[in-house]
């Protein structure tokens, strides 16, 4: 028998898609039922390596986690990585299939959804139900020629749509009615019902609210969610995400600096230290400094390392970062940051850029970086220099080379040297992501800073945070209603 499958569609960007979708997956499985996510087209530099060896949405990867399965290429069968000049590089069930503008890529859609598609219908063999997730907004009608994220995958397969606004934003009731408006009547007539998420307050007040959006579009009410201020320890979709205030941590004994640039990629490898009670993990933005204080700075990955680069000297960070290794801090380059700690990175392919090109580095590690087309996507596992075990993944093009590799920061489970240190250990640069989530980890690194042990059992609070968010969802949104809608 086909599974049913659901869609669930924004009025805008951040409204909650990936987070809904994740707390249905883990309260239906709750349920009995084998869940399978699924996002036709996703736009995101926050990756997963998957289980059969390409990659994905981190949201889909996260999705895939409360229903209990194992993350897949076919969860998200397009994946748009932007980068600087080229535009956004374009993974296709889990692989680098090519790079395009803007302008261009609408031109591929057609194309695309023949992958889509295929995804689709072997997830749809394999589960009781799919849950879609849709991308940016349903009224981007100008976008909707050859549209393979919203409407235009919901008309060609059939699904029905959930439409969700954000109340916290303001003006929910309008954006809601507005999507109905501005939908070719075809498209909205695949609309079943809408939510209304990240209510805060006493719910009573919006109740004439709802109502005025159900007369309105003849959508039915299916749920009004409270704000559900968990899901900011849930690692995030999308670079929006940064934008968020964070609390403050009284008596906080370690200070992390990172700084944030353009081209940001798999930064929820930041999460776990931010959960950490003793550490206080400071977003550092182009025209600030970075503390003086601060014992340990991160440069994070990056999708467009060459721009990144010239945008990290245009903002002075490496002149903070020069003064703060001869204060005697540590930095730790992941992935992109590592390629940038060295002397150059070179791109002779033109990857990101023209062809030829070469950026000077930071000159803290004696490497040197060359770009290149193939791609390195696979879970990595070993001990790092200071006996301290991980696990963790890769995902990166190009060969980093050079005198301080002699000195690497880790062994993989076979015995192969990862990443390099400076002779005085206190820079350092690796290729694997996820380091951070793994507790022994974060532990060692806690250590050197006299941070005490880690207080945060990181994966089992996702979990429990997954759970709780499931709970929320059952007691808010008419869950058999859903199911009833699902087709």
């Amino acid at each position: 028998m086909t599974a049913r499958a659901l869609m669930f569609q924004g009025t805008g960007s951040d409204v909650g898609k990936s987070l809904i979708v994740a707390g249905l997956a883990r309260a239906l499985h709750a349920r009995g039922l084998k869940v399978l996510p699924f996002k036709p087209q996703n736009m995101s530099n926050n990756a997963a390596v998957t289980i059969d060896g390409g990659e994905i949405g981190r949201a889909q990867a996260l999705q895939a986690r409360a229903a209990r399965v194992a993350p897949s290429v076919h969860m998200n069968p397009v994946l748009l990585k932007p980068q600087s000049e080229v535009g956004a590089q374009i993974i296709v069930q889990g692989r680098v299939y090519g790079k395009a503008k803007a302008a261009d890529y609408q031109k591929l859609k057609p194309e695309l959804m023949g992958f889509v598609q295929e995804s689709f219908a072997r997830l749809k063999g394999e589960a009781d139900i799919v849950l879609v997730e849709g991308a940016g907004s349903a009224s981007e009608v100008n976008l909707r020629a050859n549209d393979i994220a919203n409407m235009g995958f919901a008309r060609a397969a059939h699904v029905p749509v959930v439409l969700i606004g954000d109340i916290d934003r303001g003006g929910v009731i309008a954006s809601l009615v507005g999507t109905k408006a501005v939908l070719d009547a075809e498209d909205a007539a695949l609309i079943v019902g809408f939510l209304v998420n990240k209510f805060r307050g006493d719910p009573t007040l919006f109740h004439h609210g709802m109502a005025l959006v159900a007369a309105a579009t003849g959508w039915e009410e299916l749920g009004l969610i409270p704000f559900f201020p968990e899901a900011r320890a849930l690692p995030a979709e999308d670079a929006l995400a940064l934008d968020g205030a964070r609390p403050a941590k009284a008596g906080a004994a370690v200070k992390i600096a990172v700084p944030l640039l353009p081209h940001i990629a798999n930064f929820d490898d930041l999460d776990p230290l931010e959960a950490e009670p003793a550490v206080d993990l400071v977003r550092v933005r182009p025209g600030e400094a970075l503390p003086a204080d601060a014992a340990l700075v991160i440069l994070p990955g990056s999708k467009a390392v060459l721009s990144d680069l010239k945008a990290l000297h245009d903002a002075g960070f490496d002149i903070d970062i020069a003064a703060h290794v001869r204060r005697g801090g540590m930095v730790l380059g992941l992935c992109g940051g590592y390629q940038m700690l060295g002397r150059a990175v070179h791109d002779p392919d033109g990857i990101e850029g023209p062809a030829g090109g070469t950026a000077p580095g930071l000159g803290l590690l004696d490497v040197e970086t060359t770009l290149s087309a193939e791609k390195r996507l696979e879970p990595a596992c070993g001990t790092t220099y200071d006996g301290a075990p991980f696990s963790g993944y890769e995902m990166h093009m190009g060969v980093t080379e050079g005198p301080d590799c002699a000195r690497p920061f880790a062994r993989l489970g076979d015995e192969t040297p990862e990443g390099a240190m400076a002779a005085d250990g206190r820079v350092i640069g690796t290729y694997v992501h996820g380091l951070f989530a793994d507790d022994r980890q974060r532990a060692a690194w806690l250590a050197r800073f006299a941070g005490g042990p880690a207080q945060v059992s990181y994966e089992a609070s996702v979990d429990a945070i997954l759970d709780c968010l499931a709970a929320h969802l059952e007691a808010h949104v008419d869950v058999d209603r859903l199911l009833t809608v699902s087709r």
